[in-house]
């Protein structure tokens, strides 16, 4: 049954009749990486990230989150938690403008987020969740601090559909009930049901990219296979993958 729930958090909460079933399954086509991630799974690192965000990082309601990351499973839990605790995520946003940022690796995105006067997270995405060798100084270390924070979330303050949750590159704000809707929308477009599963190679920098490598499937109890750097996959490769992942849509 897909979900009536007016807020992304609430997408992920219905999601969680069905715990077991794959969610998010991550290639890195450059390093060999796989990764799957049950609901419950993607869950469990969506609350710690969250209560990560609100209790040490002491993020508020309203509060601009720059993100400065790839297509990556890591990434969408942090939208998710960013959702969930009612900051305002933005997706390749100037860190100068920015009360908090996260970071990947790659030094352009470091020395970006440095200009951000608030917190400042770096994720090395490595195999795993793996951390840094070293920390970027004046960063934290996602790796080394959210692993032991709570496995449940509860927001401070109530999140609720009318309250802004995504700032898209060029400008446009959405609130979390339009999150869903426009989630709904996309998956609609794509010819998603529910159990449909979604793979895509497309990057974090659009609502195309955000829709497709998470948004629009959990809106229909659908599953997403997350590709990064699928350009080094050649094209007999993809099609085993397609059939090993009973893929079902492509975008």
């Amino acid at each position: 049954m897909t979900s009536t729930a007016r807020t992304p958090a609430g997408l992920l909460d219905h999601a969680l009749s069905d715990p077991v079933r794959p969610l998010v399954t991550f290639y890195d086509d450059a390093t060999g990486e796989r990764v799957e991630l049950s609901v419950a799974t993607f869950a469990n690192w969506v609350a710690k990230t969250a209560n990560l965000l609100q209790g040490d990082l002491g993020a508020q309601p309203g509060d601009r989150l720059a993100l400065l990351l790839p297509a990556h499973w890591q990434t969408a839990v942090w939208l998710l938690a960013g959702f969930s605790t009612g900051v305002v995520v933005a997706p390749g946003a100037d860190p100068a403008g920015a009360d908090l940022v996260v970071s990947g690796p790659g030094a352009d995105d470091l020395d970006a987020a440095r200009a951000c006067r608030g917190e400042r997270v770096a994720l090395a995405l490595r195999p795993l969740g793996g951390r840094f060798p070293q920390p970027p100084p004046g960063f934290v270390d996602y790796a080394v601090e959210v692993p032991s924070q709570g496995d449940r979330f509860v927001p401070y303050a109530p999140v609720g559909p009318g309250d802004p949750a995504l700032e898209l590159p060029g400008g446009e704000d959405l609130t979390n009930a339009q999150v869903v809707d426009r989630a709904h929308a996309t998956a609609r477009s794509l010819g998603l049901s529910p159990g449909a599963r979604l793979l895509t190679g497309l990057p974090f920098d659009d609502w195309q990219g955000l829709a497709a490598g998470l948004l629009a499937p959990l809106a229909v109890n659908g599953s997403v296979v997350l590709c990064r750097n699928l350009d080094q996959l050649a094209p007999e490769a993809l099609v085993k993958r397609q059939d090993a992942e009973r893929v079902t849509h492509t975008a």
